[in-house]
This record gives structure tokens, sequence and C-alpha cells, in this order.
């Protein structure tokens, strides 16, 4: 089990293929779709997923909720990911050492994880294990007792997690820089909570967020692997029957948070390097240009070929790691380049990546290298699907963020569809100095940034 509750969770799709989802309160199963996609709605309003891969001897399943930590208000924050946690430490009929024996007799790979827009709970089995699998995850999700021992002691967890992470350079330069450029949001709040926060929690809190989020109108429930959907949904039917229907309707969504430009020098006098941080908004997840962005953000910075890493890493020897990042949310997202330099390397790196920014901007990338990225992310696309455990999480996410699915045909021609023209036009709009957002992190002496450094 980990709580990473990773930064961002990037998700490409692609245009709509509209696929029925049954309103009625019956047992409803829509008929079977591309890659032997099927869903089914149980009479309780939980929402099931299948896909069958019979050329695979695994099954891997999640219960995903559909609300993160962005769904917190302030007094709360990071309980979420306690939520996450405090749900291995026992059910009404299974202490945590038997939830962890009966997982590793049945060989299986059981995990969670806390993100700002959705919580996951997994198991990996083979394929005849699926039962008593689905046992271990239903028990795990729907009867956790939350005890006040347990309770103390996982609070503690938590804090030392919390100083971890603080003492760990690359996770504080991305948290300084969300906090600023979603200031006053729940988006810009840390996934972990503060030591405030979490040292408040008691077991009527985390009882009552329990009881809020896991609903089924919040809920969702995938699969894929080798199984039959009809066999699949009789099994979580049963297991989940006494998940009763609910008549609160999904979490309310917050408005899209406000950016804000901002330039946050941090000094850490500890560390040998500046951390670095530059970022302009970007598209939300459903966006119709967000093949185009994920491929300008290819070119820029999103491997070893890609201009950044080899005009700051290669050429000069500024910077080991150099990269960008797109991170798309429901309503929101940004663009980012993160590097770690000497603080006297600092501003170089700086007027590069804006040189870069400039020449995206006015120059058509060439059809050679758009080629190159294509198939790039195409092969990423493919190589990233090619597990049980990885089709599971992308069924649950395209469900939450789309109410559709799209097949991997479909994804490719999208991105073979992006034209160089889309790109200058997309890093015409995004790259633009007013909107930018600079953190800088280490020991920087006298180092300086102005607002008007960062035109481009």
């Amino acid at each position: 089990m980990t709580g990473f509750g990773g930064r961002f969770v990037s998700t490409i799709g692609l245009m709509p293929v509209s696929i029925p989802v049954a309103e009625n309160a019956t047992l409803t199963t829509a008929p079977t779709y591309t890659r032997d996609i099927r869903k089914t709605t149980l009479p309780n309003g939980l929402l099931v997923l299948t896909e069958r891969m019979p050329h695979f001897r695994s099954v891997s399943m999640g219960v995903w909720i559909d609300s993160g930590s962005r769904d917190e208000s302030p007094e709360v924050n990071g309980i979420a990911h306690f939520i996450e946690h405090m749900v291995f430490k026992g059910t009404t009929t299974r202490s945590a050492q038997q939830l962890a024996r009966e997982v590793d007799s049945i060989g299986g790979n059981l995990d969670a994880f806390t993100g700002k827009e959705t919580v996951c709970f997994n198991i990996k089995v083979l394929d005849e294990n699926v039962p008593a699998a689905l046992d271990l995850l239903t028990d795990l999700v729907l009867h956790p007792t939350f005890a006040p021992d347990d309770l103390a002691r996982e609070q503690g967890v938590i804090l030392e997690e919390i100083k971890m992470d603080e003492d760990n350079p690359d996770y504080l330069v991305h948290e300084l820089f969300t906090q600023n450029f979603w200031k006053g949001d729940a988006l810009g709040r840390p996934i972990l909570g503060t030591t405030k926060t979490v040292s408040s929690f008691d077991q009527q809190i985390v009882f009552n967020e329990y009881a809020r989020r896991f609903t089924p109108p919040n809920m969702v429930f995938s699969a894929a692997g080798n199984l039959d959907h009809d066999d699949f949904v009789a099994q979580v039917a049963q297991a989940f029957s006494s998940l009763s229907a609910s008549s609160s309707s999904k979490i309310a969504r917050s408005t899209a948070p406000r950016t804000f430009p901002h330039i946050t020098l941090k000094n850490k006098k500890s560390l040998e390097q500046v951390q670095f941080c530059l970022a302009v908004p970007s598209l939300e997840v459903a966006h119709p240009d967000r093949f185009a962005v994920h491929l300008l953000n290819s070119i820029l910075g999103g491997g070893m070929s890609s201009r950044l890493f080899q005009s700051i890493r290669e050429e000069r020897g500024l910077a080991y790691s150099i990269y960008s990042e797109t991170n798309p949310f429901r309503d929101t997202g940004s663009l980012a380049v993160y590097a770690g330099c000497a603080v006297d390397k600092t501003r170089e790196v700086l007027d590069l990546t804006l040189a870069e920014f400039s020449r995206m901007k006015t120059d058509l990338v060439s059809e050679e290298e758009l080629k190159r990225v294509k198939d790039q992310s195409k092969g990423n696309l493919v190589l990233g699907l090619e597990s049980s455990s990885s089709r599971m999480s992308n069924l649950a996410r395209q469900q939450m963020y789309f109410g559709q699915f799209f097949s991997v045909d479909d994804l490719t021609t999208e991105i073979d569809q992006v034209k160089r023209e889309d790109i200058q036009r997309l890093a015409q709009e995004l790259l633009q100095s007013d909107g930018m957002a600079l953190t800088l992190l280490g020991n920087l002496g006298g180092l300086k940034i102005e607002r008007s450094d960062l035109a481009c």
C-alpha cells in the first residue's frame, strides 16, 4: 500500500465515442464495445467497468473514488489521503495482519493512491484468484473500523511522511509552485495535508468524510484481464450488496480556480542545487486541443531528444535533470519546466528556457520533428497499456473524465491529425510572459529575478 498521492495525473483522451449508460435502478448492461469493454450499473447505482483480455493470466481490479484532495475544505486538508491509509488498518472481519497475509497467500499486489481528483484502491492477482481478491478488496473498502488507536498511530506515520517530503527538494519545489499557482484554492493545497490538519483528525471526522465520499454516485469499479463481464458483475453485485443506494448526488465541484502568476524565491542553504520550476496555465483534461498540447510538451521537454534536454543538458551541461510536463485537471491545468542546476547557472537556464518558448511561438516545428514526437507519443501510449493494471486504470479515468471510451486506434488517429500550425497556435496562446510563474528553491545567495526577466 502506498500513500504516494502522485502530484498529478496526465490523461490523454480523444474525440468521444458515445456509449450509453444505464440510468434505471435495475441491473442493466450496455452492449459490448471495442476491445471487449463493457459497463453495467448495479441496482444500488455502482458502475462496473470491465475489459476482457483473454490472452492474459492476470486480473486487475480497482475501486475508484471520483473525489480527491481538491474536494476537501481547508480544515480537513489531507483527509482523503488519511482515509486511504486508514482502510488498511483493519476491517470488521480482518485485522491489518490478516489482510496482509491473505493478499500474500494468493500472490496478489494490493495497493492504493490518493491524487488531487481521485482515490484508488486496487489489487492484481492471477485470474484463478479473482473471488478471493474481490472479497479482500470489498472488505477493505466497505468495512473499515477506523479504530482510535490505529488512527493515532497513523497520524504519526503521516506526520513523518510530511517531514520526509519536506526534505525532498524535488517534491518541495513542486509543492511551492502549486500552492502559489492556485493560491487559496484546494487544488493548491498538499495532498498529504499539513501537520496542523492531520493532527486534528479524530474518528468522527474520518467517518464523516468516509460517508460523504464512499457512495455509489462517487464510485467506479473497474477491472481488466482474463475475466467474463457477466460473471464478474454477478460477483461484484453480491460483494457490494451491503452498499445501499444513495440518495446523495455526486460531490459538488468547485468552479475553475484562478491561476496566479508569481515569482517565488525560497532560500534553503542546505541544498547544493537550485530547484527550478517555470510554468504557465494550460488546458483541462478534456479540451479539444489536448493532443496538440501533449505534442508541444514532448517537443519542448518530454524526452531525451527534446529541445530543452538537448540545449541545456547535452549541448551546455548546465543540468542533469531537465524536463517539462503537462498537468491537466477537470477544469484547469499547467505546463511546467523543471530543472536542477547550480545557482550561478540558474539565470542561463532560465534564459535558454525562455528562448525555446519564444522559438515555439515564432517558428513552425519541422515535419521531421513533428513526426518524431508523434511516433514517440504513439509508442508510449501503446506500451503503457500493455498490462491489466494500466488498462484497469485507463477504463476508470476515461469514465470519470469523459464518460466515454477510446480505443488505441482512436488515440493514435487523433495524434496523427495534429498539424504544425496547431502546435504554434497553442504555443502563442499558452507561453505568455504575463501568465508565467517561477519558483526557485535552494541556496540562492543574492540571486534576484524580476518580472521583466520572464519576457519571451
